[in-house]
Parts: C-alpha cells; sequence; structure tokens
C-alpha cells in the first residue's frame, strides 16, 4: 500500500512535493528505491518499486530533456545485464514503464538499446524476459511514434516480436498482443516490412478456438484496426482480408440458445465481449476502412450461402453481416439493392424469431444507410411487412425491433409517401400500445410512439389535436417513477424523446406541461459521469469493469470515463434544444438554468451529441431571453461568450467544431456592434489565424500522403474526405466573419488585418477551388459591410475577383460574381472604373451555352444580379440603354433567392419610374413582364410576406384596372402561369 500511495504522490502531485523535500532526503529516496528493487525477492512487490522508480525518473528529465537521475541510468544498463533474473525483469519493467528514461541522450543510446532489447528478446530459458522485452519495445516504439529512421533502425526486432506474440497467447497472456494492436493503431508504418507475417500469426490466432475468445478478438483487432489506420498497405495483401472475412462471419455465427430470448426485458444484447458482437464490428469497421471495391466481392458469396444454412445461427449471422457492411459497401450495394431488398424481407418470416430480428436489423440499418431513395423506391413492401411483423405477439424482441426499423423507415421518408400508409400505421400502433401499456414491460409501445406516431401525426397535425392531451397523459403517468430509475435505464430515453415530439406537435399548447416535464429533463441532462486519471497499472485492474472507456493520454497515463447515462444525457440536451426552438417566449423562465447548464457542456469531450446539442442552444436561448429585455440579453450573454470562444480553440470532431462555430457566428449576429471586448477579440483572432493556418499545413500532409509508396485511388478518397471536412470548417471561419463584419462594419479592420496574407493565400491561382471560394466570400464581405473603407484592400483582390468570374468552377465564378455586384452597391467612387471592366466579363458569363445548367445557373444568376446592381447604383459607369433590354431577357432569377429578390425590387423600380425601354413603345413589353413576375410565383423566388411581393401584385393591379391591357397579358399566359398571377394577387 505504501508503495501504491507513494506512486500516485508522485503521479500527481510532484511538483508540489518533491522539490519541497531537503536534498539529502531526495538522495535518500533515489537511493533506497534502487536498494529496495534488488534487495526485494517477491515479483510483483519489485514490480510495484519499479513503477515508483519509473515515475521519479519521468518526472526527473528537466525542461531540455537532462536525465536528472544519472544513478538511475546506471542501474538500469547494470541490470539489464545481470545475471540475476529478478534485476534483469526490474530493468525491463521500468523502461517499458517509462521508454524515454534516456531523455535527450536517447540517441546516442539507440545502439545500446537496441543490443538491450534483442539480447532480452531471444532469452530461450526465461519466456517472462522475452515477454517483457517485447512489451518494452512496442512502448519504445509507441514513444517515438515520429521518428521513422528509428523505425527502421529497430525493423529487425520484428520477427522476434511476433514470436513473442505467439509464445505468450499459449502461456495465457495477451499482453504483447495488446502491445501489437497498439502499433497498428499509432504506428502501422513500423510493421510494413514484416507485416505478411503480422497478418498471418494474427489470422492463426484468430481462428485458433483453443485460445479464450478475447485473445483471439484482439488477433483480429489487429488487422481490423489495420484496415483502419493503413488501408493501402492493408489493400496490397488481399490474400490475407479474403481469408479474414471467413472467420468473422464464423465469429458471428458463435451465438447461444436462449429460451427466454424472444420476451426477455432487455432490448439488446448484453454480451459486448461475445464473439458475435466483436465479429460484427470488425466487419463494419473492415469494410468502411477498406471500402466496398474491395470487400463486397469477397464477402457476398459467404452471406447468400448463409443465408440458405438450416441452422438458424447461420442465417442470423449473414443478415447481421449484410447490415454491417452497409455503410463502408454503400456505393456497391447500391446497384443491387432491389435484389438485397426482396431477399431480406422474405427472412421477416422466418421460422425463428433470432432471425426475424436480424431481418428486421437489416430493414432498418439499410432504411438509415440508403435514405431517402431506399424509402422512395421500397416504401411499399417495407411498410407492409414491418407491419406484419409488428404483429408477433409472442415474441416481444421481433415486434420492438419491427418497432424500431419501422422508426428507422419514416424519420426519412418524405410525408407524402406515407399518406396512403397512415390509417394502417395507426391502426397498428394503437394496437400495440394498448396491449403493450398493460404490461410490466412496455417499451416497445413507448418505443412506437416515440418514432412513429408522432412522424406520422406530422402530416395530419390538426386530426391528432383531439387525441394529443390523452397522449400526453398517458405518458406523464410513467413519469411518476422517473427518479426511481438507473441514469441509462432506456425507458428514461423514450419518454424524453415522446415529450419533444409532442411539443413539435403541440407548439404554444405544450407550454402548459413544461412545469412537469422540465425537472426530470434537467436531472437527466445534469447527469455527471463518473472520470478518473489512471495509470497503466490501474487501468489494467479496471479493464474488465463494464461501462469504463479509455483514452489513452501517452506516457503510460489514461483517461477513463463511465459511459452510464451519457446517451441519456444527450437526448435530453437534445430536446432542451427543442423546447427552446418551438416556445421561445414560452421558455423564458427555464433560460437561465439551462444556460448555466449548458455552457460547461461545451467543453464536454465524452460525447459528441451532448457538445453539438450545447453549441446548438446557444443562440436559440438568446432569442428566448431577447424576449426579457436588453439586459437580461446581455446577462446571458456572459455566461455563453468566453465558453464558445474557447470552445471553438478546441480540437474536437470536425461536426462538432463546425456546430459550435456556426452557433457562435449565429449569436454574433443576435447580440450585434459591442458584444465582444478586446480580450475576446484578441483570443478569437489568434484562434481564427490558427485554424487557417492549420488548413494550409493540412493541405501540404495530404500532398506528402499523395507520395507515400501505399498510395492508391481509394487512399486519394479518404484524403478527400479529410479535405471536405478541413473546407467544412473553413466555411464556419468564413460564417463568424461574416457575422462580425456585419454587426462591426469598418471599426473591424485593423484586427482583420493580422488575417490578411492568409485570406490572400487562399485566392492565389494554384489554390484548390474551395480556398478560392471561400476566400472570396470573405472578401465580398470585406466590401459589402466596409463600404468605402474597403478600396485600400483592393490590391489584394480586385484583380483575382475580375478574373475569376470566368473561373472554370461555378462556385468560385458565384463567389467572384457577387463580390462585383457589391462593389457597385456598397463601394464608392474608386471602384468606378472596375465596375464598367466587370460588365464585358459578366454578360460573357450570362451568355454562354450551358449558363443554365443545374450546376451553373447560381452562379449565373449572380452575375446577372451584379449586372444589375452596377445599372442601378453606378448607371454613369456603363450604357444602361444599352444593356437593360439584354437584362430583361435573362430574368427571372429563381434559384439564388436573395439575388431573385434584388432583381425584382429593381425591375419594380423601373416599372415604377415607367421606363420607356422596361415598359416598351405603348406597353409593349408588359405580357412578358407578367410572364417574368408568373415565373417568380411559380418557383416561389419570392415569399409573399416580403415587401417585394407586395411591390409586383401592385404593378398587376394597376394593369388589371386598364381593361384591354390586361386581357392582352394574361391570354399570353399559359393556364399555369395565370394562376401563380392569381395566387400572387390572392396572398400579397
Amino acid at each position: 500500500m505504501a508503495a501504491v500511495l507513494l506512486r500516485r504522490l508522485l503521479s500527481s502531485a510532484f511538483d508540489e512535493v518533491y522539490p519541497t523535500l531537503p536534498s539529502d532526503v531526495q538522495t535518500a529516496i533515489k537511493s533506497e528505491l534502487l536498494m529496495i528493487i534488488q534487495m526485494e525477492t517477491q515479483s510483483s512487490m519489485r514490480k510495484k518499486i519499479c513503477d515508483i522508480a519509473a515515475e521519479l525518473a519521468r518526472n526527473l528529465i528537466d525542461e531540455d530533456g537532462n536525465n536528472q537521475w544519472p544513478e538511475g541510468l546506471k542501474f538500469l544498463f547494470d541490470s539489464v545485464s545481470s545475471q540475476n533474473m529478478g534485476l534483469r525483469e526490474a530493468a525491463l519493467h521500468i523502461f517499458w514503464n517509462f521508454p524515454g528514461i534516456f531523455g535527450n541522450q536517447q540517441q546516442h543510446y539507440l545502439d545500446v538499446i537496441k543490443r538491450m532489447l534483442v539480447q532480452c528478446m531471444q532469452d530461450q530459458e526465461h519466456p517472462s524476459i522475452r515477454t517483457l522485452s517485447a512489451r518494452a519495445t512496442a512502448a519504445f516504439i509507441l514513444a517515438n511514434e515520429h521518428n521513422v529512421a528509428l523505425f527502421k533502425h529497430f525493423a529487425d526486432l520484428l520477427p522476434g516480436f511476433l514470436q513473442a506474440v505467439n509464445d505468450s497467447c499459449y502461456q495465457n497472456d495477451d499482453s504483447v498482443l495488446k502491445s501489437l494492436v497498439e502499433i497498428a493503431d499509432t504506428v502501422p508504418k513500423y510493421l510494413r516490412p514484416h507485416l505478411e507475417a503480422t497478418l498471418q500469426l494474427s489470422l492463426k490466432l484468430c481462428g485458433d478456438t483453443s485460445l479464450n475468445n478475447m485473445q483471439r478478438q484482439l488477433a483480429l483487432e489487429v488487422i481490423v484496426t489495420l484496415s483502419e489506420t493503413a488501408a493501402a498497405m492493408l489493400r496490397k495483401h488481399t490474400n490475407i482480408v479474403a481469408q479474414t472475412i471467413p472467420q468473422m462471419l464464423a465469429m458471428m455465427v458463435d451465438l447461444e440458445e436462449d429460451e427466454d430470448w424472444a420476451n426477455a426485458d432487455e432490448l439488446e444484447d448484453d454480451d459486448f465481449d461475445s464473439n458475435a458482437v466483436a465479429g460484427e464490428s470488425a466487419l463494419d469497421r473492415m469494410a468502411c476502412g477498406l471500402g466496398g471495391k474491395l470487400v463486397l466481392p469477397m464477402i457476398k458469396e459467404h452471406i447468400m450461402q448463409m443465408l440458405q444454412n438450416p441452422d438458424w445461427k447461420y442465417r442470423h449471422a449473414g443478415l447481421m453481416a449484410l447490415s454491417a457492411i452497409g455503410e463502408g459497401c454503400h456505393q456497391q450495394m447500391e446497384g443491387i439493392l432491389n435484389e438485397i431488398v426482396n431477399f431480406v424481407l422474405l427472412f421477416l418470416q422466418d421460422p425463428h424469431p433470432r432471425v426475424r430480428y436480424a431481418a428486421c436489423n437489416a430493414v432498418g440499418q439499410m432504411a438509415t444507410d440508403f435514405a431517402p431513395g431506399f424509402q422512395k423506391k421500397f416504401h411499399e413492401k417495407v411498410i407492409a411487412a414491418l407491419l406484419q411483423t409488428m404483429e408477433d405477439q409472442g415474441n416481444q424482441r421481433v415486434q420492438a425491433h419491427a418497432a424500431a426499423a419501422l422508426i428507422n423507415f419514416t424519420e426519412d421518408c418524405p410525408k407524402s409517401l406515407l399518406i396512403p400508409y397512415l390509417d394502417n400505421l395507426v391502426k397498428h400502433l394503437h394496437s400495440i400500445m394498448v396491449l403493450k401499456l398493460q404490461e410490466v414491460s412496455f417499451k416497445i409501445g413507448c418505443q412506437g410512439c416515440t418514432g412513429i406516431k408522432p412522424r406520422v401525426y406530422f402530416v395530419l397535425q390538426e386530426k391528432f389535436m383531439q387525441d394529443a392531451s390523452d397522449v400526453m397523459q398517458l405518458l406523464l403517468k410513467t413519469q411518476t417513477d422517473f427518479n426511481d430509475m438507473e441514469d441509462d435505464d432506456p425507458q428514461i430515453s423514450y419518454m424524453i424523446s415522446a415529450w419533444a415530439r409532442m411539443c413539435k406537435i403541440l407548439g404554444k399548447e405544450f407550454q402548459q406541461y413544461l412545469p412537469v416535464v422540465m425537472g426530470p429533463l434537467m436531472k437527466t441532462a445534469s447527469i455527471k459521469p463518473e472520470v478518473a486519471l489512471l495509470d497503466t497499472q490501474d487501468m489494467e485492474n479496471m479493464s474488465d469493469d463494464d461501462g469504463w472507456e479509455f483514452v489513452n493520454l501517452g506516457d503510460q497515463q489514461s483517461f477513463g470515463i463511465k459511459t452510464a447515462g451519457l446517451e441519456e444525457k444527450s437526448t435530453a440536451c437534445q430536446m432542451l434544444v427543442c423546447y427552446a426552438k418551438e416556445l421561445k417566449e414560452g421558455f423564458v423562465e427555464y433560460t437561465e438554468q439551462v444556460v448555466k447548464l449548458m455552457v460547461p457542456l461545451l467543453k464536454f469531450y465524452f460525447h459528441d451529441g451532448v457538445r453539438v446539442a450545447a453549441a446548438e442552444s446557444m443562440p436559440l436561448l438568446l432569442e428566448c431571453a431577447r424576449v426579457r429585455g436588453p439586459e437580461y440579453l446581455t446577462q446571458m450573454w456572459h455566461f455563453m461568450c468566453d465558453a464558445l470562444i474557447k470552445a471553438i480553440g478546441t480540437e474536437p470532431d470536425s461536426d462538432v467544431l463546425s456546430e459550435i462555430m456556426h452557433s457562435f457566428a449565429k449569436c454574433i449576429e443576435v447580440m450585434g456592434d459591442g458584444c465582444l471586448n478586446n480580450e475576446h477579440f484578441e483570443e478569437l483572432g489568434g484562434i481564427l489565424k490558427a485554424k487557417l493556418e492549420e488548413h494550409f499545413k493540412n493541405q501540404e500532409l495530404r500532398q506528402v500522403k499523395r507520395q507515400d509508396e501505399d498510395y492508391d485511388e481509394q487512399v486519394e478518397e479518404s484524403l478527400q474526405d479529410e479535405d471536405d471536412n478541413d473546407v467544412y470548417i473553413l466555411t464556419k471561419v468564413s460564417d463568424i466573419l461574416h457575422s462580425i463584419f456585419s454587426s462591426y462594419k469598418e471599426k473591424v479592420l485593423p484586427w482583420f488585418e493580422q488575417f490578411l496574407p492568409l485570406i490572400v493565400n487562399l485566392i492565389c491561382p494554384h489554390r484548390p477551388w474551395p480556398d478560392r471560394q471561400w476566400g472570396l466570400c470573405i472578401f465580398d464581405d470585406v466590401i459589402e459591410h466596409c463600404s468605402p473603407a474597403s478600396f485600400k484592400y483592393a490590391e489584394y483582390f480586385l484583380r483575382p475577383m475580375l478574373q475569376y468570374v470566368c473561373d472554370n468552377s461555378p462556385e468560385v465564378r458565384q463567389a467572384a460574381a457577387y463580390g462585383l455586384g457589391v462593389m457597385a452597391q456598397y463601394g464608392g467612387d474608386n471602384y468606378r472604373p472596375f465596375c464598367t471592366e466587370a460588365l464585358p466579363l459578366l454578360v460573357r458569363v450570362i451568355q454562354s451555352a450551358d449558363s443554365k445548367t443545374k450546376e451553373n445557373v447560381n452562379a449565373t444568376e449572380n452575375c446577372i444580379s451584379a449586372v444589375g446592381k452596377i445599372m442601378k447604383f453606378k448607371p454613369d459607369c456603363v450604357n444602361v440603354e444599352e444593356v437593360l433590354p439584354h437584362w430583361l431577357s435573362w430574368l427571372p432569377l429563381h434559384e439564388d433567392k436573395e439575388e431573385a429578390v434584388q432583381t425584382f425590387n429593381y425591375l419594380c423600380d423601373l416599372i415604377e419610374s415607367n421606363h420607356p425601354i422596361v415598359l416598351g413603345p405603348n406597353n409593349t413589353n408588359l405580357p412578358k413582364i407578367f410572364s417574368i413576375i408568373a415565373e417568380g410565383e411559380l418557383h416561389e423566388a419570392i415569399k409573399h410576406e416580403d415587401p417585394c411581393a407586395k411591390r409586383l401584385a401592385n404593378v398587376v393591379r394597376q394593369v388589371q384596372t386598364s381593361g384591354g391591357l390586361w386581357t392582352e397579358c394574361i391570354a399570353q399566359l399559359s393556364p399555369e402561369q395565370q394562376a401563380a398571377i392569381q395566387e400572387l394577387l390572392n396572398s400579397a
């Protein structure tokens, strides 16, 4: 106990404790530790002392890498070549625990380290020495994960290391195998020279049924991990992949008969360590890692054979395998989806309930993986088959899974497709709910209600209103037991989701229930998971404890979190977002309480769903706070601002980061000028600058990967995915700058100048088109919101902007055209010559043969709008009379709604001023104008509440009073256009 306590003290409080000790006490500690190691005869006790020595050595490496315990190093060298096996074990144990012990002298000692490890790995008399040496080798390689030269130097240790993996497994020790998994995960390139041998060994161990399940699963984990971390390397060993797939499928068949399974209360398998679950997970990951082009042809025949096997376990495994590969083989499976669906639906009537369950699983998974095309093609047969399966009263778990599959199906199903099934759906759900709510276990009823009933009633909302109160009462009855439930009780998630969906249906009517539902909701959203900072020794003792997940922090330390309740916490947070969105004024009294809950969750790294919900809630909560007045709004903003900026500076999953950045941009727009102080600007500036620099650095790294010896077509696909993620973050940087420019105008330009070189770099001709697009968008904001003051930066963006109007990329053309439009609208006199220069370039794009194709139309409409803005705001820069007839012939715009409003407003200006060119001699152009207005209405180019719609309606009404002219205009319109004109008159 003293040894454990001392190690933990050194680990957690070294700087507070050790330096305060007198130097003679420090010296005594160092010498006593080494002496005890030499005297201790009991192996387990000696290891504990070695752990202390390693921890002390770790803390006695100074900032420059100097080892301040030379006696410790000397002891290591003396012990490793000692005849005393206990001392050799001790030396290896210390080195394994702290492979950085040589500090800045490591390069000098490299050959010595290598000889030490080779010598110990070849010790035929002492298996424990071979095992420890292999683990120490792995720890040393992992500690030097970026040192490629070191990998090559130590490559010839791999055969001995692999032998140690094999030997230790048959001595019932999987520690070296775990080290191999870590190497595959972190430094797969180290394995490259002996990859075939590594894969063959892993395959052999995985298939050896004399080993325990955990060892076999770890051996499989080596191959699966390599498929994720070194996919291109593994794709060259197709023979191994082809042999691994049957091993995974064989594991998935490893199921046990369970007479109580069909009506067991738990809706999911608890046995997450089972071979079946491990095999399925491995198959899913390998398909995603290696891609469907390789995996699907290898697995397809195996699955077909399994589905025809008389043994239910094989049919079950075949269907679960089909579910597992959907994501990774998405593209390849889409072409044969019809064949797959028809086949899978047959198994919903399989004689064995667990096969029917697996078929439900496959249908639900396909509904998610292939949405919404899956729903559009197969709605008729899938809904009918699932409803029939939900009638399986003798098998609750099959019923529940059919309901879950139906939820998946309806979530992404266009509402119009659901209408014909409403009566049937509601009838089935009603009968199941009545039955299930009478039973002790009512989860299936809840699941059906939560997922499908509200979804169905979205289509026929009014019809449901009369039942909504009754359903809410039913749901609230179950709430009385809420406080007695475990944090991870699945009923919590169902109840919370059901309330939120009811809120969406009832709208403001739901407010009456808030006092009842907010208590349980806040309790669930406030769940605090158990966390711990552990070293390797502690972690190994806890790893069998269900519900803990670990993140390796390096230096033999890990962060652990108990995940019970996190999904429920995430659901509760998402539902609070839903209430804030739907109720606004009705939610005001809870705003402060919810803000104080959500703000710390922006830094809640354990669950992406929680962080996304927290981020999404921020602008919504500000909208709620605004109802109470400016002081309260400012108070709520103070809670949020620092946390949002700090969260943007973190490195979470790109989806989480982009949501935080997006919400921050929306918050700035809500708060406006003055919401950020100098410290905020300084911190935010540093973060955004770092994000932009990281963007360029990541692009360079991808170029390096393209030169790698294992580069192939599928590596390029994954690099493209990485690039998409990077560009997504770039768009959010642009969003934040847009919000700041629109709020602060030219006042913010001095702060913006720190980014100027980076933004200029984005629009260089050699950059990829998304860089140029978003670089231009940022300069567009500078022009639009900083008016004439923007011209001081014109030398950086004007030439590229004019050049990029004719770029090959429509996205770049659109950004450039928009910039030229706002230049005419908001720029000062300095921009006049450039408006003249821009006009023929814009016209060239508009008049090109393919200007109105789907991919080009948005860019073209921005060009048309820009021409209109030049004529309107800088008329002396162009010959308006010459350009105007052309401009009229290009109308209407209907894809880009914002630009459509701009152009229609300008058209109204021209008509209202009786412009002769627009109206034509004797108003001969009016039928054409009516046609433009009708087409705009048909394409919903302008919302009826927009003032522009009223102006257009007034134009039509004026003509309506003129008798013959009205008849002439209407006669030239199609029936659809005539109906559109009438719709405009009725609505605006």
